[in-house]
Parts: structure tokens; sequence; C-alpha cells
């Protein structure tokens, strides 16, 4: 039922789209780029925002790559996919002119196995997915580090690969693979490490179902944000779409939707939000 409704919505958004060339023309028509797991909340933000005359289109993106080059294209108005840590290394790479202009929630990452019921079951010298993007995968470490499978250096920053294992104790094969395809090589693997948003979207309610769950305190660098074009980080009605995004009954929503699985993580202040 989740996937025909997420189905329908992005349908309908497609065709509003259209309609509105992403967000060109009328100031207070916006389009917000998001994943799968996004589209349900950005349903319940654009009936908030239309009480105050803003009409929000829904974009939906199944990758990690094209919602920040829709952003910069002006495709869309703003995204709500990322970490502040992934975009601040996307930017990088990418020279893109954005910023961030709220933080959101913090989603954690999870270890997930149809084998296993505890990650203390998992043997050595088992296979572990991960994605393989550089700050998805690096967090992906960070956490098989928590469940105490590895050991990556002191000084690791959260951007890496399987190479900057110091210590690997259960001799654990780890094999790459795009984020999105997480769940799907479950059946294939000992266990696959998920990103919480392609969890929800792959059926699972991470806080139940995965084996190993991230810590959230000491997340900051994983808080997710909304991002824009660096022109428009001062838009009247992007930032009012961000003040609703705050507001308590956002966060009520929220943490009743995704069944405690995403954590609000209300901030304004963006030199607070990079500081991780």
């Amino acid at each position: 039922m989740k996937k025909v409704l997420i189905t329908a919505l992005s349908a309908l958004s497609l065709t509003a789209l259209a309609a509105c060339g992403g967000g060109e023309g009328d100031e207070n028509t916006v389009t917000v780029g998001v994943n799968g797991s996004g589209i349900p909340l950005w349903e319940y933000m654009a009936d908030k925002a239309e009480e105050e005359g803003i009409t929000i289109e829904i974009q939906e993106f199944s990758d990690y790559v094209r919602p920040n080059m829709a952003l910069a294209d002006g495709e869309v108005d703003f995204n709500a996919f990322q970490t502040i840590s992934y975009f601040d290394n996307f930017i990088e790479e990418h020279n893109l002119d954005l910023e961030p202009i709220a933080g959101t929630y913090i989603a954690p990452m999870g270890l997930y196995s149809d084998k296993y019921e505890s990650h203390e079951e998992i043997p050595e010298g088992a296979t572990v997915a991960v994605p393989q993007e550089e700050t998805n995968q690096g967090r992906a470490l960070l956490l098989l580090q928590e469940a105490g499978f590895i050991e990556l250096p002191e000084n690791f920053d959260g951007i890496g690969d399987a190479s900057d294992i110091v210590e690997n104790h259960h001799d654990l094969n780890i094999e790459e693979v795009q984020a999105a395809h997480t769940p799907r090589v479950i059946p294939d693997v000992d266990a696959s490490v998920i990103n919480n948003g392609v969890a929800v979207e792959a059926g699972y309610i991470p806080v139940n179902d995965a084996i190993f769950i991230e810590d959230a305190d000491g997340a900051a660098a994983y808080v997710n944000i909304l991002a824009v074009q660096a022109e428009d980080q001062d838009n009247e009605t992007l930032q009012r779409i961000a003040e609703l995004y705050h507001e308590e009954d956002t966060q009520e929503f929220i943490i009743d939707l995704y069944e405690n699985s995403l954590l609000p993580t209300f901030i304004d202040d963006m030199d607070e939000l990079r500081e991780y």
C-alpha cells in the first residue's frame, strides 16, 4: 500500500512540475526534491504551507546525486534528503554554490540481516554490504566500529572506505554497493548497512528491524538539512518553509509517521549546524 501511495504521489508531483516549470514564475510556488521516504512528510508540509499561500510541489529522486544537481540547475528550489556532512563533501567535489538553511532530523543508520537477529551473532569472515558513496560509507564504517567489528584511525573524519580500517576483528568482507541497493543485496550477504530513509522506503522500521542501530549522541555530522541555492538562502518563502518545518506539530508528525525512527533536530543557526 505504501509503495502504491508513493507512486501515485510521484505521478501527481511530476504533473504539477510540468505546469509550474520547476518553481519558475510564481515566487510563492516552490519545488522540493526528496527521496521516496520523504514524500509523506512533504505532503504534510505542503498542506501547512498552503494555509499561508505557499504552494510546495514535490519531485522524487531515487539516488543521492541528482537532487543536488537538480538544485544547482534550478530544476528544484530546495531539497531535503541529505546530511550536512554529505552535503558539504558533495558541493566541494562538484563545485556547487549551495547552502543549508535548516537542520531537520537525525536518521540513524542501521545494520540489517535476514540471517541473524543480533549483530553479536555475525560470524568471522562474514560479508557486510555498505553504501559506496564516501560519506555514507564512512558513516557505515563508524557504525561497524561502534558495533565492535572494526577499528578506524583516531583522526578518521567520517569520509573514507574500507582501506581506512586499521583493525578488522571479525575479518569482515566489506562489499560496496550503491546506497539505494543496500536493501536488495540482503539475501546475498550476511548483513547490510542501510541508510535510514532507504530502509524506510524498503519497508523496514529502523528502530525495530535493525540488528544494530547508530547512537544518535555525537551524530552532529549526520543532521539532515534543507538545502537551497546560495543566492536563495535569504528567500522569504524558503525561510518561511523552514520555520513551518520547525514547529511543534511537524516534530510530532515526524515522530508518529516514522515510528520514532527519525529524531527531530531543529537547528536554524548554520554555524552551529556545521560544528561537527
